[in-house]
């Protein structure tokens, strides 16, 4: 990992519940798995390394007991000993704690419950690390007032603290002062980032750059040789042939520098956008109330909550809780659901003498809540924790997204071409150079210079061609889009999310909080026969919310006061200064209403006045959830359930009026409240069904029991139906907007809701997501075969009553027909659906931990229209590398056959594009272009077009068509120049000045023509406004200035070094001029029908393609002969070799194909990467 965060790897979840023998039962093991009390530090070199994660066998587990245990007369083991290479975790100077973070490391590596026993049990662990199970740390604590021994910790001596006033606290400013030195932070050590010189060298560690700079070296060597070693003419000028040696040794300095600074500036972006990505709020309790800390600033002896979905961000001790189930399988590997035994109970069972097997109190960082809720204490943080050792142990460069390894594969292909074309020209130079060797008069030197010019200029040909700016391209656009998203409410977390966005064929909404606001308002009512509704839609005899409330009975008020606020996860809480409630908006909602109407005072006090004996977390497919209190009068239980109104509905038998009095639900009754749901469902309204039953004792008779606890469904049958609530969630501002602009783009849109379909249908049509199409209901759409799925989904629009199995189906059917699909999903359960689609979208406030982790982006803000914004900057990637890519592959034509035919064609074998100024060029093309194409912001008109099908090709026919024209224009320009320019000129070929000038002319030129042509390459598309949004662009512009101002200041006073001279105004102006001309050309260009190049590439392209196939061929097989004899002298390991011959079979080729690329056309060519393993793109 490039980041410091905590934050747990995403993995499958299984929610089996397996038999539970993960705790260590005993230490009497083997003799080679314990230290004896007798045995010194010296000896530990004997200790099984069963209890080092880092040290265990493969097929053993770091954090489970071997499953056999050796009873007999064994040493007594310390379960507290130190494990080899942690010694230092155990010393810790001036420690006003029981304990020392070793200490406290060995209740989990592996699950101890020796250890556990030895700090004192639960109890114990808080006395020690001065902490209060129910209170948690106090909010004042600076530095610890008091010190505490281990034996005091675990009552081996008094429960008293002791006052030491020789202990000496630290004095620094800050809360937790002690707390933090002894047991750290929740962070990971920021991982060390590569020195700027590492870069450097890294990106001067090219073969071609390496054999360029011995050139140069050579060629400087040559030069001062003969400047200061041989004599020179009489009367004539200086030798400055070194000159040329330092300037390409500068211009690979330059490159090199900017090339390394881009990836600096790149790692440091990415590092800290992985900070930002893992950082999330988190419950704790402190000084008896909850708070949303930052998972960063959770410490030792803090109580945390617990609730499905969250993830576990340290170690810890189970304190107390309902059904706690757990998902170990990040840390353990064991993929079934591990129920958790709160810590004093674990003791007591031990102190009995209890079968120690099952029993687990231990909570495991890295782990997360499956089922029920609860607290614990944090034992361990950061590198101390399970999981913090684990990610210090595996932390991993940044991957290189699908894109990026797709442009490396073309870079390979047009590298070869390069490579191919710089060898026939220094062949074809070098037989030149022999044959003329009988009649050459110069002396050994000039010859020895002639050559090395010679090698020169093939070596900088193959670094022009070398298009090494392309994986920076579509690096430095995932950088800037990341970077941008962020501040756009989207969080990426995964790069390669950004760019499959850009080519979306569907969306799978939710409704709640993503196309509606989440702030959840209880506006209609129906108790019996007493109701209300807003004031705004009061009919008459239609009570308002506050006369509803007077006119209530207490006994019904406090039985409505239960169910909301005893079966609910919200909590009270701050947000901003204000008193708010912190939770599920929909609980949220109803405790309100409880608060302003129904006299509840606390919401804490409500829930300790009640003997809560089972908490039954929601459940997706009953869409509803639980809570069993004893009644206050001793007389029964009562059985609390609150969820979706017409499912609840059908489990009820009885009804009840305002009072409380019970009577047979008729089917009358069950007509007029299912016409009561529906007129709210169609007013928008979310219905929420309360419901309750009362029995003599718990568990009934009747109920299934597992693990001493009910199955909920089975309780779920002749209930009381007390009343029905609506909530209203009004559709956030913009969503309207933002779905047509989507399906305007060509995604289509579709709505997945836990509501009913009249809701659904209300709140899709206002969003403008139902139009006329189909509306469906979970259970009916996941009884469709897949034949009937596929013949209903084009028309499908709205998923109403859904669980997350159904969205997850949905999704693959959907993928299986071949869209792209991005899926939102704020629940646990939705973590499938995240996975299984191309891009998932988690909500970064309502959204659970569990969700976030399967997800690519996060929408910080649960806004649809946040969606649309990805959807745009990930087009806007696409488009920057394929802009980058139209204008690198434009420069490499040009300058590749510019630099032959000129050389070829010169009686002294030079060609008019000197190394250094081919450096310069490609400095241009690579380096600069690539900042300034890859960092062009969306415009609107993104949102025009329709997204490329997965299999469109990098290259399309609109950029070939302006690739070879382009091409075409500036040979034509530079040729014209270069073999004409004296003749139209009036320029005296003889004359070296004038030679030079011209020269100089075609230099300048060639370098406007890629200034201008960089505006071109803005669009890929026909249309002509090519300044389009370059205002918005602060890197294009800057970047054209630095060339503009480094291209004149180099015609001005680099003579020397790129071997030309000051040139005039008129000169100027004909450059300047010719270099433009390629603006109205790209008009032509754009004008030229596409259809028609397609033809003409297609019948003169395929012979091209013939010879590279040919020449890649025997490069092939001249590169196998080569790579055999190397390893013969290597000697190298036949999985090498296997691995050798896998490499070269899987190189890229390049292909001709015919097919539609996005334009209206029946045949193009194109180029594609063929790919072994990842099949053709």
């Amino acid at each position: 990992m490039a980041n410091n965060s905590l934050a747990p790897p995403t993995l499958a979840i299984d929610t089996h519940t397996r038999p539970r023998s993960d705790t260590n039962e005993t230490r009497a093991l083997t003799p080679g798995s314990f230290v004896s009390h007798t045995s010194n530090m010296s000896n530990m070199s004997n200790v099984s390394n069963v209890s080092n994660p880092f040290l265990t066998p493969a097929h053993s587990n770091p954090f489970l007991t071997p499953a056999q245990s050796v009873h007999g007369s064994v040493l007594s083991v310390d379960p507290l000993c130190p494990d080899p290479g942690t010694e230092a975790d155990f010393q810790v100077e001036n420690n006003p704690f029981a304990f020392s973070p070793g200490q406290l490391n060995k209740l989990q590596n592996p699950k101890s419950l020796p250890a556990f026993r030895s700090l004192g049990g639960l109890s114990g662990i808080a006395r020690g690390l001065q902490t209060d199970i129910n209170a948690g740390l106090s909010v004042d604590e600076t530095t610890v007032r008091t010190s505490i021994t281990f034996e005091q910790a675990v009552r081996r001596t008094s429960d008293k603290f002791f006052e030491t006033p020789d202990l000496t606290p630290n004095s620094g400013p800050g809360s937790f002062v002690d707390r933090i030195r002894v047991f750290g932070k929740n962070v990971l050590p920021a991982k060390k980032a590569t020195p700027i010189w590492k870069l450097m060298w890294g990106a001067y560690n090219d073969k071609v750059i390496i054999l360029l700079t011995v050139a140069a070296i050579i060629s400087l060597a040559l030069g001062l040789y003969e400047t200061f070693g041989t004599t020179p003419e009489p009367g004539g000028p200086p030798s400055v042939d070194w000159v040329e040696g330092v300037a390409i040794i500068i211009a690979i300095l330059i490159v090199t520098l900017v090339g390394s600074l881009n990836d600096w500036q790149k790692e440091r972006a990415f590092v800290r956008l992985n900070a930002k990505k893992e950082d999330r709020e988190i419950k704790v309790v402190r000084s008896g109330k909850s708070f949303m800390i930052n998972v960063h600033d959770i410490l030792a002896g803090d109580v945390l909550h617990l609730e499905p979905g969250d993830l576990v961000p340290v170690d810890g001790i189970f304190i107390s809780g309902h059904d706690l189930k757990c998902d170990e399988s990040s840390a353990t590997g064991e993929s079934d659901a591990i129920k958790k035994t709160p810590g004093d109970q674990v003791m007591a069972l031990l102190g009995s003498g209890a079968n120690p097997k099952g029993l687990d109190p231990f909570i495991i960082s890295g782990s997360k809540v499956l089922e029920g809720v609860g607290t614990f204490l944090c034992t361990s943080v950061g590198v101390h924790s399970s999981f913090g050792k684990i990610m210090m142990s595996v932390r991993t460069e940044i991957e290189a997204t699908p894109l990026q390894k797709k442009l490396e594969r073309l870079a390979v292909a047009i590298a070869k071409l390069g490579g191919a074309a710089a060898g026939i020209l220094f062949f074809v130079l070098l037989f030149r150079f022999i044959g003329g060797l009988q009649t050459d008069t110069r002396a050994s030197p000039q010859k020895a210079s002639a050559f090395l010019d010679i090698l020169i200029v093939a070596v900088t040909i193959i670094v022009v061609a070398v298009p090494e700016g392309l994986p920076l391209a579509v690096t430095l656009a995932l950088a800037f889009a990341t970077t941008r998203l962020l501040k756009e409410n989207n969080l990426v977390r995964v790069l390669r999310a950004c760019e499959t966005m850009g080519n979306a064929t569907a969306i799978c909404s939710d409704k709640t909080g993503t196309l509606t606001t989440n702030k959840m308002t209880v506006v209609a009512a129906t108790f019996g026969q007493s109701s209300f509704a807003k004031s705004e839609n009061e009919k008459s005899g239609i009570q308002t919310v506050a006369q509803w409330a007077a006119e209530l009975p207490q006994e019904t008020k406090d039985a409505i006061v239960q169910s909301v606020a005893i079966n609910s996860t919200a909590f009270e809480g701050e947000e901003a200064g204000q008193f708010t409630f912190i939770g599920s908006k929909t609980e949220t909602a109803l405790l309100q209403l409880a608060k302003e109407y129904l006299g509840m005072q606390s919401l804490a006090e409500v829930r300790a006045n009640e003997q809560v004996i089972q908490m039954m977390p929601f459940d997706s497919a009953k869409k509803c959830m639980g809570a069993v209190i004893k009644l206050r009068d001793q007389s029964g239980f009562r059985l609390l359930v609150k969820g979706a109104s017409e499912i609840l509905l059908n489990y009820c038998s009885e009804k009840a009026d305002q009072s409380l009095a019970t009577s047979p639900l008729t089917g009358t009754d069950r007509s007029e409240l299912t016409a009561i749901i529906d007129s709210y469902a169609k007013g928008s309204l979310r219905t929420i069904g309360i419901v309750y039953k009362d029995f003599p004792e718990w568990p009934p008779a009747y109920a299934e029991v597992e693990d001493g606890h009910v199955q909920f469904a089975s309780v779920l049958e002749d209930l009381v139906w007390l009343g029905l609530v609506g909530i209203q969630d009004p559709v956030r501002p913009g969503v309207p907007e933002a779905v047509r602009k989507a399906q305007d783009a060509g995604v289509v849109v579709r709505m997945v809701t836990g509501d009913n379909a009249i809701t659904a249908q209300a709140i899709a049509t206002e969003c403008g997501i139902y139009t006329d199409g189909l509306i469906m209901e979970g259970p009916d759409f996941r009884r469709l075969s897949e034949a009937e799925m596929d013949a209903k989904l084009p028309k499908l629009q709205v998923l109403a009553r859904s669980s997350p199995e159904d969205k997850r189906i949905l999704v693959a059917r959907l993928k299986a027909l071949g869209e792209t699909v991005a899926v939102t999903g704020d629940g646990t359960n939705d973590a499938p659906a995240l996975k299984t689609a191309d891009v998932g979208f988690s909500m970064g406030i309502c959204g659970t931990e569990v969700a976030k982790e399967a997800s690519e982006i996060v929408l910080m803000d649960d806004n649809f229209a946040s969606i649309l914004t990805a959807l745009k900057w990930g087009r806007a990637v696409n488009d920057s590398v394929q802009k980058f890519l139209q204008f690198q592959i434009t420069v490499n034509i040009t300058a590749v056959l510019l630099a032959f035919v000129s050389a070829v064609a010169d009686p002294q074998m030079h060609s008019v594009l000197t190394a250094v100024q081919l450096l310069w060029v490609n400095l241009i093309m690579d380096t600069f272009a690539a900042l300034a194409l890859a960092t062009d912001p969306p415009t609107e008109s993104v949102l025009d077009r329709k997204p490329q099908p997965k299999s469109a090709p990098l290259i399309t026919t609109n950029m070939w068509k302006m690739i070879i024209g382009q091409a075409i224009f500036q040979l034509v320009v530079t040729f014209v120049l270069h073999f004409a320019g004296a003749q139209i000129l009036g320029y005296d070929p003889n004359n070296q000045l004038q030679k030079t000038e011209l020269n100089t002319m075609v230099f300048n030129t060639f370098v406007w023509m890629q200034i201008f042509n960089e505006f071109n390459n803005r669009r890929l598309d026909n249309k002509f406004n090519i300044l389009e949004g370059v205002h918005r662009n602060k890197f294009f512009i800057a970047i054209n200035f630095i060339m503009i101002g480094a291209q004149i200041a180099i015609i001005f006073v680099g003579g020397a070094a790129f071997e030309i001279t000051a040139i005039n105004g008129t000169q100027w102006a004909i450059c300047v001029v010719a270099a433009a001309v390629s603006l109205p050309w790209a008009v032509l260009v754009r004008l030229f029908p596409d259809a028609w190049f397609a033809r003409i590439a297609e019948v003169v392209g395929a012979p091209f393609v013939a010879v590279y196939k040919f020449i890649a061929r025997i490069f092939s097989k001249i590169w196998s002969v080569f790579s055999r004899m190397w390893r013969r002298n290597k000697k190298t390991s036949p999985e090498e070799e296997k691995q050798e011959i896998s490499e070269r079979d899987s190189a890229p080729e390049i292909i001709v194909s015919e097919g539609n690329h996005g334009v209206q056309v029946n045949s193009s060519p194109e180029i594609q990467i063929e790919d072994i393993e990842q099949g053709r793109r």
